[in-house]
């Protein structure tokens, strides 16, 4: 039994608190210490996640046990964290699309049967399991498996600063702002343009390029995801302006329903 699941005493911020300062390296900002080169840009992908469970027809166990939706309770939680397409597949002629389908899995076909069989737990320090325990409950379903198998094996991200990365990330979004709007205003509805509006308020003009909305349900209403484009270049200046990158637009309708647990 892992402590963030079990007791809820320990906040995702002190959880990461304990991290930076067991960080084995100098530079013990999880963003500094996060290498990477050959592609331009992450997508960091936070899920809402009563929007999510609601839009599921066949919710997952993290909908369907209230012991795991501490992280929920403070604002965002991980989906993951998305390189954009390497220089080297581009050259190979693989268009964004593929990557954005494939992945990884392109140089290493998934292995058969769910990622809870097919592929070992992470061998994480007990802090960084703990907080990724609570910050990301698609772990019961072993999503940091997944995502990192598809995501990030293939460009030698490691594993522990690869996590320890996303959950700085979303720590930083559940504690500006914008964060505190979205939970602000969960079990009611927003108007798109003021969850836009929050975005730019709490990171700066023009930013709101960098955020897509995901909603799901009848006509496109239910909030069930954020995602932010990063600059790999500024990934350690998160979350100032110039470390923010373009983004398509979402397809959210005008007005957008916060959903709560």
């Amino acid at each position: 039994m892992t402590l963030a699941r079990h007791s809820g005493v320990m906040t995702l911020a002190l959880l990461m608190a304990l991290i930076w300062v067991s960080a084995p390296s100098a530079a013990a900002d999880p963003l500094a210490r996060l290498e990477a080169e050959g592609f331009d840009h992450y997508t960091l992908a936070l899920t809402w996640h009563p929007g999510f469970c609601e839009s599921r027809s066949n919710p997952p166990r993290e909908c369907r046990d209230p012991s795991l939706y501490q992280g929920s309770r403070q604002g965002f939680v991980l989906h993951g964290l998305w390189p954009s397409l390497p220089e080297r597949f581009a050259a190979e002629g693989v268009d964004r699309r593929r990557w954005w389908e494939e992945g990884c899995f392109l140089e290493r076909p998934r292995a058969d049967g769910s990622f809870c069989r097919a592929h070992p737990p992470f061998g994480f320090l007990a802090p960084l399991d703990d907080a990724l325990d609570e910050a990301m409950p698609g772990r019961e379903s072993c999503l940091d498996r997944y995502q990192y198998a598809k995501h990030a094996a293939c460009l030698s991200l490691p594993e522990d600063d690869y996590f320890a990365a996303s959950l700085a990330l979303l720590q930083a979004v559940n504690e500006s702002a914008f964060g505190a709007y979205v939970v602000l205003n969960q079990g009611g509805e927003v108007y798109r343009r003021d969850l836009v509006g929050a975005f730019e308020a709490a990171f700066g003009e023009g930013t709101a390029r960098a955020l897509r909305l995901e909603c799901r349900g009848r006509g496109n209403r239910l909030l069930t995801e954020v995602r932010i484009g990063i600059d790999i270049d500024h990934l350690a200046d998160f979350p100032a302006a110039q470390s923010l990158f373009p983004q398509e637009s979402g397809r959210c309708a005008t007005r957008v329903r916060i959903a709560t647990f």
